[in-house]
């Protein structure tokens, strides 16, 4: 009696043939085989003209390898990988430190919202710095929070690319809000006569909407293109959120993708360096400016705003530039999830404490909206 020859299945190929990129080869095949001819599958080489599609150069990526941009139907994001005792500890000063930050922030919104002497465009800006915080943090703490108590920490394909957009988008409307804050110093200590000319309410709510619009349309080509890469092997990602560099990583394992890397890392360290830039150079001129005053009063007051101003930008640049300078490029092992937990988490918890507590003013609204009376 004559044997049938059994199918080769995946469990089939030897090891030195399990490479991300061989395996990719296969289910291109396979997907071209007649579904109704169960004796059709044969692992072959790719044809020379597809070969080429996929070789080191990159330049071009094979219709057939498009089409597995949704074969990874979910990632594993590790988070923090430890025993369950200590995740749910870590689950409870996240968690704590994800309402205080909520609080310290709407605090912050509301305070500006109640007074009228807050009604100022210095006081506007930081309002709506602090409704992104709060938008910012809700990006990605809740889902972080919800992988501590999971099992499986799974996150479907679609939410990924929605947090990293969401993410992205709002990380980029920050650096703008903090250029616009800069400006607004720049032009109230060394354009004193000028600055309510200058900085109308008109003017100061136009900056407020480019901010939004712009933050949310300059991270949308590179989501783009992500949505476009094939995810055809490993799904596991060391963070605690989609990020930028660990998705670029999972997509070059199935084939090279050095133009994405690129547009991507190009675009990161633009926005990263021409903001970071400017408000450097905007607080050195006011810095400059402060010294000439000749009142101590004076000094101290705009000592006091523009130190509060620069302890936010190097918390938020000193990190994102550790990380988004060049994404992809393989950090540190587990270094960049902390970096990415120090500008994403705990920047915005600090930052209604640094606003609040050397402005007087502030301080002052803070106390009537939370019931007390201010000195």
């Amino acid at each position: 009696m004559l044997l049938e020859n059994p199918r080769p299945t995946y469990e089939d190929v030897p090891l030195e043939m399990s490479h991300p990129r061989f395996l990719c080869a296969i289910r291109i095949i396979m997907s071209k085989r007649n579904p109704h001819d169960s004796d059709s599958f044969w692992v072959h080489k790719l044809p020379p003209e597809k070969a080429a599609r996929t070789n080191l150069d990159g330049k071009k990526l094979s219709s057939e390898a498009r089409n597995f941009s949704y074969m990874v139907s979910d990632f594993i994001l590790l988070g923090f990988p430890c025993r369950w005792e200590i995740q749910i500890f870590l689950f409870s000063i996240f968690f704590m430190t994800y309402i205080l930050t909520l609080l310290g922030n709407m605090a912050i919104v509301c305070a500006v919202r109640w007074d009228h002497r807050l009604h100022t465009p210095m006081y506007i800006l930081l309002a709506n710095f602090s409704f992104l915080e709060i938008c910012y943090v809700n990006s990605d703490v809740p889902n972080m929070l919800a992988n501590f108590l999971s099992r499986t920490k799974a996150i479907s394909f679609t939410r990924c690319l929605l947090q990293l957009y969401f993410f992205f988008s709002l990380g980029t409307t920050e650096c703008l809000f903090l250029s616009i804050m800069a400006y607004d110093r720049f032009l109230a200590i060394c354009r004193p006569l000028h600055y309510p000319t200058i900085m109308t309410t008109k003017f100061c709510n136009g900056l407020v909407i480019f901010c939004w619009v712009y933050g949310f349309l300059w991270f949308l080509i590179p989501v783009i293109l992500i949505t476009q890469l094939p995810f055809c092997g490993p799904n596991v990602i060391d963070d605690f959120l989609c990020d930028l560099g660990p998705l670029l990583t999972l997509a070059s394992a199935c084939v090279p993708i050095p133009g994405t890397v690129l547009i991507c890392g190009t675009m990161s360290s633009l926005l990263i360096f021409a903001t970071f830039f400017y408000i450097i150079g905007s607080y050195t001129l006011v810095l400059r400016a402060v010294i000439q005053v000749p009142s101590a009063a004076g000094r101290k007051k705009a000592f006091s705003t523009c130190s509060s101003h620069l302890a936010v930008v190097f918390l938020f640049y000193g990190s994102v530039m550790m990380t988004y300078v060049s994404p992809g490029s393989g950090q540190a092992e587990g270094m960049q999830k902390f970096t990415t937990l120090f500008y994403s988490v705990l920047t915005p918890f600090f930052n209604p404490m640094i606003y609040s507590l050397r402005n007087k003013e502030m301080k002052d609204a803070l106390k009537k909206v939370l019931g007390g009376s201010p000195n």
